[in-house]
């Protein structure tokens, strides 16, 4: 820990020399921006490749006898389905409350390595993974275990020309899809790697161990095409992509269908029921509920934050969960929650800023299109 009290991850010292501007987040010590600023972090990552410190994040593994025995007691705390996930595939799934409440999101994986039979790994969001870990621990049935990879870093390399900079230090990545995992070697450092990230574009997350994060990062950097980037570019850049921030455009009080993340539970699993707020939720998907997560477009050029009010003919209809200026789209950018009647794009709306009336209409998400590579 720093003299503030906050956790450091493996790479805080060379963030920090590489001019990282270091504020507390989720308990860690984690850079927001670097010399070149937001605006150009989020360009060159728009463009090029930028490397992120995520290593404040999650880390674990679920390990049970074998894939189904593992999967199944997986399943009765989260709507995906991990019984059919094929060795290295990973899928996007959500901690839910017995309400249907989003507790968190997160990422899961099987396996590729045939002597890890029966292991799912997990990766979390830093500001909850205490409080996930617990939960999932505690429901896990006898036989199987929650392992959290403690001395693990992660380190995310995004952008278009990410496959250029991996392609020559790791030339299997070239070949991987978005959603697909491997145990690989990047410049003989050994690394689990995925192709996924949350930029919206194309790029890999890639778990090292602690006491190599600083060689691959180094490594990386090596290459002209990639740049530092905080955490402010990384906001801007998934909201662009349209894509939730826990704790902020859903939690405990939103479920999926009104978090406009149906799409996380597959027809299979609203079939067979069995997870944490299944019957709301079913019920929600056959009838509809009263609010909807949908994109918000300010028609002028104020940004909306967080929490601001949307009216429709003076009446409170919604609120601003995300926002923020959106660098690529050239325009400020929001997400919030509004009637479902009126979650339709195009539609007119009021945003409340500093108590003035400021015009907006939904917007179809996301609003930069997403560019992951699907093969």
């Amino acid at each position: 820990m720093d003299n503030n009290g906050l956790k450091r991850t493996p790479l805080a010292a060379l963030m920090e020399e590489l001019g990282g501007k270091m504020v507390p987040f989720a308990g860690y010590a984690m850079p927001v921006q670097f010399p070149d600023g937001i605006l150009k972090e989020h360009k060159w990552t728009r463009e090029n490749c930028g490397l992120f410190d995520v290593s404040h994040m999650g880390q674990a593994f679920v390990i049970g006898p074998d894939h189904e025995t593992t999967a199944r007691a997986l399943e009765a705390l989260m709507p995906g389905d991990f019984v059919s996930l094929k060795p290295g595939q990973q899928c996007y799934s959500l901690l839910l409350t017995d309400e249907g409440g989003i507790m968190d999101d997160l990422m899961v994986t099987r396996a590729v390595d045939a002597r890890f039979e029966g292991w799912l790994m997990i990766v979390v969001n830093a500001a909850f993974k205490k409080e996930n870990f617990a939960q999932i621990a505690a429901r896990l049935p006898d036989g199987i275990r929650l392992d959290i990879m403690s001395r693990q870093a992660l380190i995310a390399v995004q952008g278009p020309k990410t496959v250029d900079v991996m392609t020559p230090l790791c030339p299997d990545a070239a070949a991987m899809v978005f959603m697909q995992t491997m145990h690989t070697s990047i410049g003989g450092i050994d690394c689990h790697v995925s192709r996924s990230g949350y930029t919206g574009e194309d790029g890999f997350e890639i778990s090292v161990k602690a006491e190599r994060a600083n060689d691959l990062a180094h490594l990386l950097l090596k290459n002209k095409l990639v740049r530092p980037i905080g955490l402010g570019a990384r906001d801007s850049l998934r909201l662009e992509a349209g894509l939730c921030l826990s704790g902020h455009d859903f939690n405990e009080n939103r479920t999926p269908v009104e978090a406009s993340l149906n799409w996380a539970i597959p027809k299979t699993r609203r079939q067979s029921g069995g997870f944490p707020g299944a019957e709301p939720i079913v019920r929600q998907l056959a009838e509809g509920t009263a609010q909807k997560r949908v994109g918000i477009k300010p028609l002028g050029r104020a940004p909306a934050r967080e929490g601001t009010h949307i009216h429709l003919s003076g009446e409170h209809v919604g609120e601003i969960t995300s926002g923020g200026f959106g660098p690529t789209f050239n325009g400020p950018v929001a997400m919030g929650y509004v009637r479902s009647d009126l979650a339709i794009p195009g539609t007119a709306l009021d945003l409340i800023v500093r108590g003035k009336v400021h015009p907006a209409e939904v917007a179809k998400l996301p609003f930069v299109q997403q560019n992951y590579y699907r093969g």
